[in-house]
């Protein structure tokens, strides 16, 4: 049977591929430790949960609006005035099926054939397919180890085009948890400004962050900012919430319409009842959030930690998300192994770890480490690692 040219030039996730394996061990009787995932081991707040509890008993199991229920959207809007600065409208701002889904008809509805995204490298997986199956070209650029995974102006300038129409950035980063300051993301907005080009935001661990440094919206640094950056973000991370799957966009209502056009011809809305669990999320207790990344921080840096201290192995300190994204090459070749995609299917097979190796985030030489697990699960998991790498 006949596949569309679209769908056949997707690349396999190297995520999902590696998930399924460890499930396939896990079946088998294996105890296997899986650092792949990328959510919170976290069950959703109690309150979240008597929140859909109520919808349903009232009878808020039916269709909605395809951009999401009004209340929703002014819960949203209320929380970017509060965590930054921002002032949006309801027309601004879309409810969708996850951020993921805000991105896909982000993507769709900007993009023309031909079309390119700059796309700085470590990158979350789907953001190259995602541009390529609206017809467009990811442009992708190295934020390198040594600077901290991030880019520079510099760079960004270089990789634009006559055919650039937009930047996405992505800060707090998965997989790196490398985030950017204020001055930085002002002189990469000054490139945009210059070019002309939409500025995609994904800020969906933005309260996800350790130390001292605060998020930046790159929205909020400016009017002239603003107007041109589309802010993806959600209920996933913070709360606990990801197989609820509620994401929004905000940003010019043009752009706002036509993606919830898109949505009116595919996922219709939506679902109901998550959407006002995420009502609460977001006008509920935010004390759960503090609870979480209390945990998330001593995970982070348990792992930084052990993983540091293993030879041919080296890590950045992440400031944000919940992810390790380190540095095995040198581990790897001096066990024998040619790359790290190698290494990280003979740790799995035999010491029964799985990670995600780097080139799903365009970056061969690492591995994402998620410690959105138990500490028990993640000392299972070093002392495993720490004995493969050593008695190799």
């Amino acid at each position: 049977m006949k596949l569309s040219r679209r769908v056949q030039q997707l690349t396999p996730s190297k995520t999902i591929e590696i998930t399924a394996t460890a499930k396939a061990l896990k079946q088998e009787g294996h105890d296997v430790v899986v650092l792949g995932a990328g959510e919170p081991d976290f069950n959703t707040p109690e309150h979240i949960l008597d929140a859909a509890v109520e919808a349903m008993k009232e009878g808020r199991t039916k269709y909605t609006p395809a951009g999401g229920v009004p209340e929703l959207k002014d819960a949203i809007t209320e929380k970017l005035q509060r965590d930054n600065g921002l002032t949006y409208s309801r027309d601004e701002v879309i409810v969708t099926v996850g951020a993921k889904h805000a991105l896909y008809n982000l993507f769709q509805v900007i993009l023309d054939p031909g079309d390119e995204v700059v796309i700085p490298s470590p990158y979350w997986v789907s953001y190259i397919e995602q541009v390529k199956l609206a017809g467009g070209v990811p442009v992708v650029i190295d934020g390198t180890e040594e600077n901290g995974f991030k880019i520079t102006p510099e760079q960004l300038k270089s990789a634009i085009t006559e055919k650039t129409v937009a930047f996405l950035i992505n800060s707090p980063s998965n997989p790196t948890g490398a985030m950017y300051r204020e001055e930085e993301l002002r002189s990469l907005g000054a490139v945009c400004q210059e070019h002309d080009l939409l500025i995609v935001s994904d800020e969906i661990y933005e309260h996800l962050i350790y130390g001292d440094e605060k998020h930046t919206s790159i929205a909020a640094i400016s009017p002239e900012l603003k107007v041109r950056t589309v802010i993806i973000n959600g209920v996933s991370k913070t709360y606990s919430m990801t197989g609820w799957r509620i994401g929004y966009a905000t940003g010019d209502a043009r752009i706002i319409r036509a993606m919830s056009g898109l949505s009116s011809h595919s996922t219709s809305n939506p679902t109901s009842v998550a959407q006002y669990a995420a009502l609460e999320a977001l006008r509920g207790t935010q004390e759960p959030v503090g609870e979480m990344l209390a945990a998330f921080r001593k995970r982070r840096d348990y792992v930084v930690d052990r993983i540091s201290r293993m030879p041919g192995i080296r890590c950045n300190v992440p400031q944000g998300a919940f992810y390790v994204f380190a540095n095995v090459i040198d581990a790897a070749r001096s066990t024998g192994y040619p790359d790290t995609d190698q290494w990280v299917k003979a740790l799995l097979e035999e010491e029964k770890v799985a990670l995600v190796p780097g080139a799903a985030f365009g970056s061969p030489d690492h591995v994402r480490i998620s410690y959105a697990t138990s500490m028990d699960q993640l000392e299972k998991a070093m002392d495993r690692i720490e004995r493969f790498v050593t008695s190799s």
